[in-house]
């Protein structure tokens, strides 16, 4: 509990040293074979030489706003974040059209979306300040869905998030390759990931062995940590305050455990 109360304090910005930290957020060009993606990273420069890494995902928007908000929250916290670029370098949707679309084209070949997505883990990896044996994967919505498709490609995560993200795989038997722990947070009420698919995700984890859990806020539906969702449930999709504040507490305590050194 002791160490549970350290990373919640962290996270709120209460830690004494997060009063000295200075965050540093800066963009990182990489690749994907002859694709050129932008990530971006964050880290504090009050912390220790090597720390854990959690590779950021993005929603259907893109590399955002919303994910650099989520990338400043985990530097504070004590970790490198990395925010992924699975559309490319440039590719920014401005609609719901646009994204709708970016969305898809990964969504229809999710052998790209995990190439993309192993090549952002790979580069984190390669950050000087990172830990490599300490690497964790978080996604919202499609980035979820990518999230999870990176740990079914074997990549040596100690744990992966997703945050109400479809929970679907063309390739289940690929769940056998996943190295850490999985936690999912998703609406109990989410009309875009049906009780079946949710009985299907959990056939996957329990025929592959995965230690795994599965958290259901009711009352809330699709994107409830997104703040731009707007607030009517009955669209599908709407910002939840609660939701969102459990669901991080939920991080908090997922992150204290994965992360603890053995």
């Amino acid at each position: 509990m002791h160490a549970i109360r350290i990373a919640v304090a962290a996270a709120l910005g209460l830690a004494v040293t997060a009063a000295r930290a200075e965050v540093v957020t800066r963009t990182v060009e990489y690749r994907q074979g002859d694709t050129v993606l932008e990530g971006v990273v964050a880290y504090d420069t009050a912390g220790p030489a090597k720390r854990p890494g959690v590779l950021v995902v993005h929603d259907w928007m893109g590399v955002s706003a919303d994910t650099r908000k989520r990338l400043d929250q985990l530097a504070r916290m004590g970790y490198v974040a990395f925010a992924a670029d699975i559309y490319g370098k440039g590719v920014r949707p401005t609609s719901p059209k646009e994204a709708g679309a970016q969305a898809g084209k990964f969504k229809g070949d999710r052998q790209l979306l995990r190439a993309r997505v192993r090549a952002a883990f790979e580069e984190l990896a390669r950050q000087p300040n990172v830990d490599p044996a300490r690497i964790a994967a978080i996604g919202f919505c499609f980035g979820g869905t990518a999230a999870l498709d990176l740990a079914r490609t074997g990549a040596p995560l100690v744990g992966t998030v997703c945050f109400h993200g479809g929970l679907d795989s063309p390739t289940p038997a690929d769940a056998k390759k996943i190295q850490g722990k999985v936690l999912v947070l998703n609406g109990g009420d989410d009309p875009f990931v049906p009780a079946a698919e949710i009985a299907a995700f959990e056939q996957e984890m329990r025929s592959a062995g995965v230690d795994w859990t599965l958290v259901l806020y009711g009352g809330a539906v699709h994107a409830f940590t997104v703040a731009g969702a707007g607030n009517d449930p009955s669209k599908g999709a709407a910002y939840d305050a609660r939701a969102e504040k459990r669901a991080f507490r939920a991080l908090e305590e997922f992150f204290a455990e994965i992360f603890a050194k053995r």
